[in-house]
């Protein structure tokens, strides 16, 4: 009989720890902002985005979301409520919050690489036209062995591993470059490593958001745009040409504080569009 009685006693506290761990409460789904390049690759690849009757593809985010203007903020904001949601840079993530699995896989390079994470996208340098010189030798570098290197350092994934090593051209001037708030860290690594080796040349890099990035060098504002998304049809129309100077993961982020590890896409997607409200949906 008291072996019965530990069992049942076992079972219950199982049943009980369990519970506790099962998060409960409305759920805080935080977006960034229309244009940026990680919402538009975020949407697209987990199924928010759909087709009207007509055919068109619509963002479905729900009307319901909080709405962030950067990758910073994104992360501000899940950690400050134990019943967010978002989705980061992978290069960006951080111990303020936490990434879940998605599909059963860790938004890991490791996982990427392998093609078993799916929520992934590129790193896009979009030109118009043609560039000056500095601008030329600056993508140069970033597609080199050297500034491969750099991105890899900084948690991306390179693209180029046959590239050659860079040599110092000897230029001087001054470069603008524009764009993605995803892009705007690494980008900001591979100017400073730049400038290292040409002590003559300063460039700026200005953080906004992938279709501002892309605009702008549309329009001549700066000679080198940073989308965190492949080219839309309309832009690669108006001239654009886009080269992948990396690949970055899109983790899908909770509070830390929520014991949630993984996802489906197909919860991600209800979450996002508002179809799934409340975290004890996702236990049931």
């Amino acid at each position: 009989m008291k072996k019965i009685f530990a069992m049942l006693l076992t079972v219950c506290l199982l049943a009980s720890c369990a519970f506790a761990e099962a998060m409960e409460g409305p759920i805080t789904v935080i977006s960034r902002e229309e244009g940026s390049g990680t919402r538009g690759a975020f949407v697209e690849l987990t199924g928010v985005e759909q087709k009207d009757e007509e055919g068109n593809k619509v963002d479905m985010t729900t009307e319901e979301a909080v709405v962030t203007n950067s990758t910073s903020v994104m992360m501000t904001s899940v950690a400050g409520d134990e019943n967010a949601i978002g989705y980061v840079s992978l290069g960006s993530l951080n111990d303020t919050v936490k990434a879940v699995d998605v599909d059963g896989y860790p938004a890991t390079v490791e996982s990427i690489k392998a093609g078993e994470y799916a929520v992934a996208r590129p790193f896009v340098i979009a030109t118009c036209g043609e560039i000056g010189e500095l601008a030329q030798d600056f993508l140069n570098y970033i597609l080199s062995a050297d500034g491969q290197a750099v991105i890899e350092e900084n948690g991306y994934i390179s693209v180029n591993d046959a590239a050659e090593a860079y040599t110092a051209s000897g230029l001087s001037g001054k470069l603008t470059v524009g764009g993605s708030s995803s892009v705007t860290p690494v980008m900001e690594k591979l100017a400073e490593a730049y400038m290292a080796l040409n002590a003559d040349v300063e460039i700026a890099v200005q953080q906004s958001d992938s279709t501002t990035g892309v605009n702008s060098a549309i329009e001549g504002i700066v000679e080198l745009g940073m989308a965190s998304r492949e080219l839309k049809d309309s832009e690669i129309e108006q001239g654009v040409t886009g080269t992948t100077i990396a690949m970055d993961g899109i983790a899908v982020i909770v509070n830390n504080a929520n014991p949630t590890s993984a996802l489906t896409s197909e919860q991600i997607a209800k979450i996002f569009t508002g179809e799934i409200t409340d975290w004890s949906e996702i236990a049931e």
